[in-house]
């Protein structure tokens, strides 16, 4: 019996249900508990479809925040869920009544229901549903139970047997009653429903098929909390402004409703303490008792318990959730929070913060307040504050008198370049927004523009128009027009997919950078040009990176995310240089992490990752990817590079499952970006993913999207992205040998003149399964052992472990048993010295495990002598699939399918699908030990 529907289970609470199921079988009570929007009512409706598929009977009480004031509304809800006359007719007879007086289907006598009939009576009623079997009663929203209703249920959960399990769910308000206690709770029943992870926030947006490339930033606006963050999406999805300008987005719509709905679970004193508490830089108690609040530590813990806030040891304040402060202030009308500011101005111990709050506090503009407060941007500045100092840049520029126009046209510029600086897109808007409107010349325009496109990130789409008013405004100025040539090349490449325009405006940068002497310009410019001859098959790409370099170390950059220090470090993986790589970026990394910005740590993280997981450091891989992702989340950055970077960690030493999941979100995000370098990679990743796994089908049809993205970006060197010999293998699996010898033989002449010695062996490595695929089983062996051991030598561990386990089938195929083994079992120890996870997995799920001098039954020898496709046709037609069926799940005509099932019986020496079943489970059952 239910009143809900039941569901899967929710994002993130996998462990939580497994934990609940714990209490329930070990208990039989569990009290779910969090704020609201956490997601306590999916989880419960999750255990209930879980004890529901388990046959057992669910009854689902839901309460209204009205039923509170109704005495017994909540029994007679119940009474009502349970609609089993059969049950209530067997009740004695002055429980029956008691019952329908409860119900409403009787007169109540002048003294009231009788509270011991009904208490009997509920009771009587669980014990009746339990011995049918299992029941699972849940509780949902036990804070609105009237009292009348609490002492009922109190009483027949006392008696109800232990077949009979509860789960209650509560929501905690700071100034509401007490919710009603339904049993004595242990520590082991009371279950906290925690927020989500960023990482988890972004895996519910997609399955909400919401931007995904928020995560970072929708997590901090929401505090995890589900559906806050579901409404955060929405707000950003439905809106017309940029997404990447869309900090102030966060409180559109639903979400700021959602946070004012959270907020009205504080009364006003409690809600004026947090204006304070908002407006602070750093809240503590104390700071807001000094600032007028003697209350402030009792309204604080309230508004803890209401799960608004939590509180440090110190007494610190941290909201939970970035709405809610943006709420908060939002929401409070402009006496109220210039009252709030010249309260914290006079209380606050750091003179940066007081002049802040002076700034904030003022009605008008002030020539000494701006002042001021452009010495506080310095000083923050200087403390490595970017965020504070973007902060007070805008607002010293927006404190200046209309009447020092030129003073405040230059606030403006310096305040859209320390937003570039803090990664602060809506600082950077806010400014260049201010400044275009005004008589600003063209300089400042340029610069102000260059602000807003330098915080865009990976979402450089929909800002064609800035980039043409830059160019318009920079014709008479060579370093501002080479500085805005330089963000065209990348946007050509990024944006557009288009690395011939992006080397053409590089070039063009890199010349009137050097022509007026800016070397930093030219170093940057410089690298992009490099970077596009690599991908072009230029053999110019190190000579001009090498130039690149000499120009950097006479002018350091300021950052390294496009430098051509990173570069050369990219060049040398592709190479396989693997050693001086990693040597290279160690060196770098504790600079980085000490003085850079967070960009480039993450850059450098995800770089190392990728490093490793080729050298055979799987664990070191997943670690290093895995704080590119952390470091991109904390700081509100697209997920897509750093998704892709786990994929491949994952693919390397953690599970094909999530590397899948991993590439497949980085898809995602890519393409809500319009980034066609990492759409390129993120699909490779996923394609290569799919192919180790089997599903040779989905492999074809994710790394020909791989070919397509890379030729339309007129991508020559293969070395970047090495997807040719993936899709050569999948073709062969796809039983496509010719069209995979046709890409093979395009792709070597390029390898062979660039000098590209592991993407060689990688087609060898392909090139050794379509010489078997085509009965040269022979030369297939012998190319694959070479090929291996030329791995090893080249240090490239797991390439060498996936040559062996090719080496391994293609053994099997010649019947040699022994030798199949014998490649088998070095590839599971090389696979098990990187800490390969899956990849040991996968060799010892390959069959082989009969001793040499075994033969091979007549079944299996039979069954060997197929090819992959074929034996993957076989097996889909021997489990009844039809020929259409099979066409539609392999990707091929039904003409294919027909030709190849001829081909299947000649070799089984089989005339109908009966006797192939019947070959196939002989030789199956011969595998099996």
């Amino acid at each position: 019996m239910t009143t809900a529907p039941f569901g899967a289970a929710p994002v993130g609470r996998q462990e939580l249900l497994a934990r609940l199921d714990h209490v329930l079988h070990a208990r039989g009570r569990a009290l779910l508990t969090g704020p609201a929007g956490v997601g306590k009512t999916e989880v419960a409706l999750a255990a209930a479809a879980r004890a529901e598929s388990r046959g057992e009977t669910v009854i689902w009480l839901a309460t209204l925040p009205s039923d509170r004031d109704i005495p017994g509304a909540s029994a007679a809800a119940l009474v009502a869920s349970i609609g089993r006359p059969d049950v209530l007719d067997r009740l004695p007879g002055p429980q029956r009544g008691a019952v329908a007086v409860l119900c409403r289907e009787a007169p109540a006598p002048e003294d009231g229901w009788d509270p011991i009939a009904l208490r009997l009576a509920l009771g009587r009623l669980l014990r009746e549903l339990a011995a049918d079997g299992p029941v699972l009663l849940v509780l949902d929203g036990v804070e609105s139970i009237d009292p009348d209703s609490a002492d009922l249920l109190r009483f027949a959960l006392h008696l109800a047997p232990p077949a009979l399990r509860a789960i209650a769910v509560e929501t905690p308000a700071c100034h509401a009653p007490d919710a009603p206690q339904l049993w004595v709770p242990s520590e082991a029943d009371v279950l906290l429903v925690p927020p989500l992870h960023a990482d988890e926030i972004a895996e519910l947006l997609i399955h909400h098929r919401l931007p995904s490339r928020m995560a970072g930033r929708i997590h901090k606006a929401s505090g995890g909390n589900p559906r806050l963050a579901l409404a955060v999406g929405r707000s950003l999805a439905d809106a017309r402004t940029p997404v990447h300008h869309a900090e102030a987005l966060t409180l559109s719509g639903r979400a700021r409703d959602l946070a004012r709905q959270l907020l009205g679970a504080a009364p006003p004193p409690v809600r004026e303490t947090l204006l304070l508490a908002a407006l602070a830089l750093r809240p503590s108690t104390a700071l807001i008792r000094r600032a007028g609040r003697p209350t402030a530590e009792a309204d604080l813990i309230a508004a803890e318990r209401a799960a608004l806030v939590s509180l440090g040891e110190d007494g610190t304040v941290a909201f939970t959730a970035g709405v809610l402060p943006s709420t908060l202030v939002h929401d409070a009308c402009w006496a109220a929070r210039s009252a709030g500011h010249a309260a914290l101005a006079e209380v606050v111990d750091d003179p940066v913060e007081a002049v802040r709050h002076r700034a904030l506090a003022a009605d008008a503009p002030d020539a000494a307040l701006a002042a001021a407060i452009g010495v506080a941007a310095d000083t923050a500045r200087r403390r490595g504050n970017s965020a504070l100092a973007a902060e007070l840049a805008l607002l010293a520029a927006e404190s200046t008198p209309v009447e020092h126009g030129p003073r405040r046209i230059a606030r403006l510029v310096d305040a859209a370049e320390e937003a570039a600086r803090a990664a602060r897109a809506d600082l950077a808007l806010r400014a260049a927004t201010d400044l275009l409107a005004r008589d600003a010349a063209p300089p400042d325009r340029v610069r102000a523009r260059l602000a807003v496109l330098d915080t865009a990130g990976q979402g450089l789409t929909g800002l064609d128009e800035m980039y043409v008013h830059a160019m318009e405004d920079s014709d008479a100025d060579p370093a501002l027009r080479s500085a805005v040539l330089l963000r065209l090349a990348v946007k050509y490449v990024l944006a557009d997919g288009d690395p011939v325009r992006s080397r053409t405006a590089a070039v063009e940068s890199a010349a009137l950078a050097s022509s007026i002497g800016d070397p930093r310009t030219a170093a940057r410019a410089l690298t992009v040009q490099a970077r596009m001859d690599r991908v072009l098959g230029s053999p110019d790409a190190e000579t001009v990176l090498a130039q690149a370099r000499a120009l950097e170390m006479s002018e350091r950059p300021l950052g390294i995310r496009n430098a051509a220090q990173i570069l050369t470090i990219r060049h040398a993986l592709f190479d396989a240089r693997l050693s001086d790589a990693r040597d290279a970026l160690n060196a770098l990394l504790p600079l980085v992490q000490r003085r850079g910005p967070v960009e480039d740590c993450i850059e450098l993280f995800s770089t190392l990752a990728e490093i490793e997981s080729r050298n055979g450091m799987c664990a070191a891989s997943l670690a290093h990817a895995g704080q590119s992702l952390a470091l991109t989340l904390e700081a509100g950055l697209s997920p897509g590079p750093a998704w892709y970077g786990l994929a491949l960690a994952e693919t390397a030493g953690g599970s094909f499952a999530r590397a899948a999941s991993y590439a497949r979100r980085s898809v995602q995000a890519s393409e809500e970006e319009g980034d066609h370098v990492f759409l390129s990679r993120s699909l490779y990743a996923l394609g290569r993913v799919q192919l180790v796994n089997g599903d040779v089908a989905s492999a074809l049809e994710t790394l020909h999207r791989v070919r397509t993205e890379e030729r339309a970006q007129a991508t020559v060197d293969p070395s970047m992205l090495r997807w040719h010999e993936e899709l050569a293998e999948a073709l062969v699996a796809g039983d496509q040998p010719d069209a995979a010898g046709e890409l093979l033989a395009e792709v070597r002449p390029v390898a062979e003149r660039l000098g590209r010695t592991a993407v060689l062996l990688g087609l060898d490595r392909a090139e050794g399964l379509r010489l078997a695929s085509v009965g040269r089983a022979d030369e297939a062996a012998d190319l694959l052992a070479a090929t291996a051991e030329r791995f090893d030598a080249a240090g490239l561990p797991l390439e060498r472990g996936r040559a062996l386990v090719a080496l391994a089938r293609v053994e099997r195929r010649r019947r040699r048993r022994s030798a199949a083994q014998s490649a088998l079992q070095t590839a599971a120890a090389v696979f098990e010295r990187a800490g390969a996870t899956p990849w040991l997995a996968l060799a010892a799920e390959t069959p082989s495990a009969r001793t040499p001098a075994e033969p091979a039954p007549a079944g299996e020898v039979a069954l060997a002598s197929l090819t992959e496709a074929e034996q993957r046709l076989a097996l889909l037609v021997g489990q009844g699939a039809s020929n259409q069926e099979a066409a539609a799940k392999l990707f091929l005509s039904v003409k294919t399918v027909e030709a190849r099932l001829t081909r299947i019986y000649q070799k089984l020496d089989v005339r109908s699908r009966a006797q192939l079943a019947t070959a196939l489970g002989a030789a199956r059952g011969h595998a099996a030990p």
